[in-house]
Parts: C-alpha cells; structure tokens; sequence
C-alpha cells in the first residue's frame, strides 16, 4: 500500500494549478477567428412574440449572424428533452411541454432565449442584441406556485384533452403529472388505528445553485470532417454528447467532440443541456467559424436551472407507545416553465422513497403534483430532492416531540431502523448502517446533555439559545440500470466506465467517464491506484471530460462518482494487476498465485525475487518477452453497474443564539457525524461535509428566489437582492466525525458524501432556531425579520 493511497489524507493535487492561476476553464478557451455570441431574451414572463425587425441589428459593425428559433427548427434541429418519465397515478404520461432552444411563437419566462446575435467581438453582440427590436403581446402570468393550480390561472402551456377521467372533470391546465408512491390504503388503516396523528406544513424555499464559475460554450466546426466540438462548463460531457446527437440533432455522434475543461463548480447546474450550447453549434457550422458564449451572473440568475421549491402537508401517526404507525405526504412540486433534463426525477424518485429516514414507517403514501409556472425550470440542485424529503421528515418528527412532550432524540431512537438490508415501503432498500451510533456520537461530541447550562448563560446576555437535531439518509448512484433506472422511466442507463493504462516507463493513466468540478477527482481516483501499485500518487494522472479520450462515461451528479466511479476503477484495476502478475509470474519463472505487489514491486511471496512496475510494464509492451498466450500491452477497461444505490447517513447537531431585539441568528456550535462507508482521503471529504453544511446554511438562514407575482419579475437577479452565505453565517464552532460502516454495494465499501452537508443541515437549524424562539411557525429562509416577526407573534399570544 502507498502511504498516499486509500485512507490518507493526502493534499489535492490539482491544487497547485488552482492556486497559481494556471487552470484553464471554458471562458480561458480561444479559437483562431472566433465570433461571440450574445442572446436577445425575453423581458417578460409570459407574452406572445407578435414580431421581430432585425434591419437595424444586422447593419450593426461586425455582426455575422442573427439566428432564430425557426430558423434551427427549420434546420432539423429539436427541442430540448427531459430524459425521465413519469406516469400519473391515473396511467397517463406527463404532460411535456415543447422547449426550443430559441423561443418560437411564445416565451414563458424572465430571461427565455430569443434570438442569438453573433459578431466579431462581444461588445458588437451586445450593441446588435440590443438594437433588435421585438414586439411581444404579454400575457397573464403565474409565478407562485401556491397559485399554478387555481382553475384561473393562466395556462403555461395548452395540451389537447388525452381522454382521461378525472374525479373533478379535467386535470388542472398546468399539472405536469399527478404521482404516487407508497402504499395509501395501508396508510389510512395505520392512521385509522393511530393514539396520536402530528400535521405540519412546510416550504422548501426556491434557490439559485451559484456555482463560482458562470456556464461558457466555445463552439468549433471543421467542415472538412464535418466534425464538432464543443468546449463547455459541464458535469457530463458523455451524455451532453448523447442529448445533443441523438435527441436534438445536432449532428452525429462520432462527429461530436465534448471537452469539459476545468469547471468551477456545478452544484448540478451544469448537468443540463442548455439552448446556448445547442446555438452556438448550429452558428458555428452556419457561419464556417468558433463560436462563444460567456454567460454573465445575471444571466446565470435569469437561465441556470433553480432548485427546490415545494409546498408540502405532511402528517404522522404514532401508538400509545410513540412508534410510528404511518406517514403522509401531500407536495406540490414547481418544475418551472418548462421540463429540464432531470427536472421529473427530482421530486419523484428522488424524494419519496428516502421519507421513510432512518426509521422503520410500516406504512408511508406520499403524493406529488408537479406544475408548470412562468418561471426558470427548476432542476437539480445539490442534494436534488433529498434535502426536500429530509426536510419534511426531520421537521415532522420535532414538532411531533414537542406535541407529544417526549424527548427528541429518544423519539427518533425509538424508531430507528436497525436490521439491514431494510426494505422501506417506498421502493428503497437499506444495504447498511448504525443509525444508533451516529445518535450517540453526535449527542456526545455536541454535549447535548450540558445545553440547559449553556441556554441560561445566553439568557443572561439577552439572547435566546436552541438546540436542534437533524437525522438524515441519502440514496447515490441510482442503479441497477435496467431494474432500477431504467425501470422508473430513466432514459440512460446509470453505470460507470473506467479505463487503466500502465505506460511501458511504469507511469499510470486513470481514464474514467465522470467529470470533476471541485470535489478532487484527481487525487481521490489516483489514491486508488496509487493504493493497488505501491506507487506515489505523481506517477499517477487522472483524465476526464473529452469525450474523444475516455470512450463512454455518466458523468457527475447525486453523489455517484464515490460508488460508482470508484468501483469502475476498482474493477479495471483488478484486470490490470491480473495480467500484470501473470507477466511477472512469466519473467520470474514463478506461480500466479505467489506473486504479491509491494511497495511497487512483484514479489515472490517469501522471496526477496522481485521486479518493478515498470519492469513488468516495459515487458509487456516489449513482446518477445511475453509468452503468446499473453496480449501485448497493460491497459484495460471495466464498467461497473451497482446492486444497490449506496446509503450514506449522518447525525447533525445545530446551536443557536437569537437577538430578540433584530431577529438576528447567530450559528453558534454546529455538529455533524457521518456515515461515508470507507474514506479514500479523509480531508477531502471533510471539505465536502464543510461545503454542503454552508449549502444547507444558506437556503435555511439566507437564500430565496422571490419573483413579482403580478409582472413575473425576477427580482431576486444579483447578488444585492439574492443573500449568500457569507463567514459571519457560519458556525462559530465546527466539529466533524466519520463512522464507518462499509457498503456492500460496491467493492470498496465506500458511499457517496457530497451533498450530504446540504440534505441534514436546514432541519437542524430550523429545528434550533424554533427551539429558541418558542414557536413552530417559521418557515425557510429563516432571515432576521422572519424570526422578528416570529418572535412578535409569540409575545402577543402569551400577552392575550
């Protein structure tokens, strides 16, 4: 074993080029002779495009081309797809909305594509985007999504009547799809034998993903090929190429290269086909040169995909015992003006079957209504639809100890899960865990016990003090592909490719299909390697993100690269040491089955007869050393398609203070203890539990898109209106523990961690922040004139 291989702590190595400013991102890409592209969007939220006069912008200085939705359609090129299918519990399909990639006819929210200006340089795009002139007939619109549902509200879309029978006539015009899972039968009898039923209504407030990098396209055609490429900010450059040949066609597979440089984050933004990337491939083969786009962080408020947003009514039912008998949750869903990529799954698959937690529910129905709205579409965002289930529940189950006067932790503790594999009654199975011992080390590391001392010394300084827990679990890497993915109405299957070469000097390339934005990659795939060969990790590289260097790949997203992308490796590492001790066993005139790898070398087990990595590799590209029944070469390949998704869980402890006088919260101790199954590098993973609890931080205490809902404004578009988290939001004291318990799933043990931070924090600051105040009436985001006002309502109850 390396002692920079699997379990150290090891610096990242793509660290350096970060740090001394010599990555190269998609806006660092220039081509010879490129145009820059500039989109003319829509002011409006809703209006029909009555008429376009484009004399002045094409007589503006170095304008190219002017490209426009009918223009592409008329050129063979598609709408943008949702690649997950959802069924209404009435059998029926949802309702897909058309999404071309320049808005036809119709625009449906603040900041839709209309046109694309390209010229010689952005400043000549910008003044021509300007100078189009474009007469819009607006139209009524619908933003809340407390309102997509009312009979009068305007239609999103128009769908012609499919014949289904409804219990109260037509569906509603903008319901999407009308879903279901679990078992309501069932629940109704446990709520019909119940001691105690608990009913809370909650929102998931709508957030911004912000990622440190806004989204880029350089776009370049060889017509001597006919071949495309395309440099793009995203997380997956394989299946962006698939979108975009297959469905959108935009040209031919084998004629389209994707290159994902570095990429500045993504927080799933940036898995997504966009209408900038699809534009700027048709204008570089219409206009015979490379074309650019740099997003602006306006425009990233105005089109990157949203996360969140949902309403939701949920209860519990309990015995006398305080066991929990049955839950149900209702949840509207907004997925915005149109369906994204993913846009489906993420209040489906992804949030009903984790409500069950870490506890055993006999009984659990929930039910979605997914709308459309005047709006961006809503996708995934960190955490993507478990955070929203791990929300409702952990809210849930406080209000439902405060009710019923019992411990919080003794309630939750009664009802954990403590038999695996568990089969939840919401479609998951628990492959691993120790609900238990994540209970105990957090109360232990958080002295919970000691809280009473530390709330009357905060009171004598004027300050209310509460305590909340949070306890979540996570479903990664949705698999197997065809019994799982492919099964809910997933359009691609969800396995993983890597690829190992061993070059005959002994150095190793990790090719893998995933695409790193900021979680170390590159360290963490090397660690492994390094872990098999005895080798330190500077021999190592790691390649990702051309699609013409690593043949096939999912890409990164829902915490699935530490399962699935590892154990691609894992398993085309297996094939590489197999033939590389059969070389060995060769050149040593010795067993298979005697030689070992130590410290990077073959050696015959209790022998000091040894050869190095690069002897063995230099022999194997060397052929007359090899015997013929041995292919010359070190370089193989695997995917690895998962049993089960992988479970990773954790216990999170959060302290306040609130200033009665301003609302003002101040995160005092905050604690989190995880279960990750095996860490390759532990310090990594810590930086990704530090960045997902900021995540939770913000959307709990600071971020909510907020649009006029008689114009359908945006006014929430920059960073004045829209609050971040910044270093006095954060815990004032932050500890961190790992428990492991191994995941079966996978060869080797280890579960996903990302987004972990962002699922288990909101509960638990919401949780505390309720606690201090005195009153369950709060709502995300918790700002300092929430809290104000929270506070007033309880001082004028105890005053009456």
């Amino acid at each position: 074993m390396a002692k920079d291989g699997i379990g150290a702590s090891v610096l990242r190595k793509e660290d350096r080029r970060f740090t001394t400013g010599q990555g190269t991102y998609t806006d660092d890409v220039n081509r010879p002779g490129q145009l820059h592209a500039v989109f003319v969007r829509s002011p409006h939220a809703h209006a029909t495009i009555k008429s376009v006069d484009l004399t002045a912008a094409r007589a503006m200085p170095g304008v190219v081309a002017i490209h426009t939705g009918e223009e592409l359609a008329e050129g063979g090129i598609n709408n943008l797809i949702c690649g997950w299918g959802i069924t209404s519990k009435d059998g029926t399909p949802m309702k897909m909305g058309p999404y071309p990639p320049l808005a036809i006819g119709k625009v449906r929210f603040v900041g839709q594509p209309v046109l694309a200006v390209v010229a010689e340089s952005r400043g000549q795009a910008e003044d021509a985007a300007h100078a189009v002139e474009v007469d819009y007939d607006i139209l009524p619109s619908v933003t809340r999504l407390a309102d997509a549902l009312n009979p009068d509200a305007p239609a999103v879309h128009h769908f012609e009547a499919d014949g289904a029978v409804w219990e109260h006539g037509q569906p509603p015009k903008n319901l999407i799809f009308d879903w279901e899972l679990g078992d309501a039968k069932a629940t109704d009898q446990a709520f019909a034998k119940a001691k105690h039923v608990v009913k809370i209504d909650v929102v998931n407030n709508r957030t911004v993903p912000s990622a440190m990098e806004a989204r880029a396209v350089v776009a370049e055609y060889a017509s001597a090929g006919e071949h495309f490429t395309l440099w793009n900010t995203t997380q997956n450059p394989h299946l962006l190429r698939v979108v975009l040949s297959a469905f959108i066609n935009v040209a031919p597979e084998h004629k389209l290269r994707i290159i994902a440089p570095d990429v500045g984050g993504g927080f799933g933004s940036k898995i997504f086909t966009y209408s900038e990337e699809v534009v700027c491939l048709w204008s570089a083969k219409a206009t015979g040169r490379p074309v650019k786009w740099a997003s602006s962080r306006s425009e990233a408020f105005l089109t990157d995909a949203h996360g969140r947003d949902h309403i939701t009514t949920a209860e519990m039912a309990f015995d006398e015992n305080h066991k929990m008998l049955g839950l149900k949750v209702d949840t509207i869903a907004n997925l915005g003006a149109y369906m994204s990529l993913f846009a489906s799954l993420i209040p489906t698959y992804l949030y009903g079957p984790l409500l069950s937690g870490q506890y055993a529910i006999p009984a659990i129905h929930c039910n979605v209504r997914a709308v459309y709205t005047n709006t961006v579409p809503v996708d995934a965002v960190r955490g993507a639809g478990r955070p929203e289930a791990t929300y409702v529940l952990e809210r849930l189950i406080e209000t439902a100890a405060r009710e019923l006067g019992v411990d919080r932790a003794e309630l939750r503790r009664k009802n954990f899960v403590r038999t695996f594999p568990y089969q939840t009654p919401v479609l998951w199975q628990y492959d691993s865990g120790d609900y238990d011992g994540l209970l105990d080390s957090v109360l232990a590391k958080a002295d919970w016990n000691g809280f009473p001392a530390r709330k009357a010394e905060s009171a004598k300084r004027g300050k209310l003090r509460g305590i909340g827990l949070s306890c979540y679990i996570e479903a990664c890497g949705v698999a197997p592909s065809s019994a799982v993915g492919g099964a809910l109405g997933c359009g691609v299957g969800m396995w993983e490719m890597a690829e190992i070469k061993v070059n005959p000097v002994g150095t190793v390339e990790v090719f893998v299909g995933t695409l790193g934005h900021g979680q170390g990659h590159e360290t963490t795939y090397a660690q492994i390697a390094a872990d098999r060969f005895g080798i330190p990790i500077d021999s190592i590289s790691v390649i990702e993100g051309d699609t013409d260097k690593v043949q096939q790949g999912m890409g990164s997203y829902g915490s699935r690269t530490a399962g699935n992308g590892t154990s691609a490796v894992s398993k085309a590492l297996d094939k590489v040491e197999a033939k590389a001790k059969k070389i060995a066993a060769h050149l040593l005139e010795a067993s298979e089955d005697d030689i070992k790898i130590e410290d990077g070398n073959f050696v015959i087990a209790g022998t000091d007869k040894k050869l190095t990595l690069t002897e063995v590799a230099l022999a194997a590209y060397a052929f007359h050393k090899l015997p013929t029944d041995i292919e010359p070469g070190l370089d193989e390949k695997a995917y690895f398609d998962p049993v089960n998704l992988t479970y990773p869980a954790g216990a999170f402890v959060c302290e306040v203070e609130v200033d009665p006088a301003t609302g003002t919260t101040e995160i005092v101790n905050f604690t989190a203890v995880d279960d990750f199954g095996n860490v390759i590098n532990p310090m990594i993973v810590e930086g990704q539990v530090h960045g997902g609890v900021i995540h939770g931080i913000g959307q709990a205490l600071l971020e909510e898109v907020v649009y006029d809902p008689d114009s359908g404004q945006l006014m929430t578009g920059s960073y004045n209106d829209y609050c971040m988290p910044r270093a006095d939001n954060l815990p004032t004291n932050f500890e961190l523990a790992f428990q492991v318990t191994p995941s079966p799933s996978n060869p080797l043990g280890v579960k996903g961690c990302g987004e972990a931070g962002a699922i288990g924090a909101p509960p638990a600051i919401i949780n505390a922040i309720t606690d201090a105040i005195g009153t369950n009436d709060l709502q995300m985001p918790a700002t300092a004139e929430k809290v104000w006002r929270a506070l007033q309502g309880v001082s004028a109850k105890n005053a009456a």
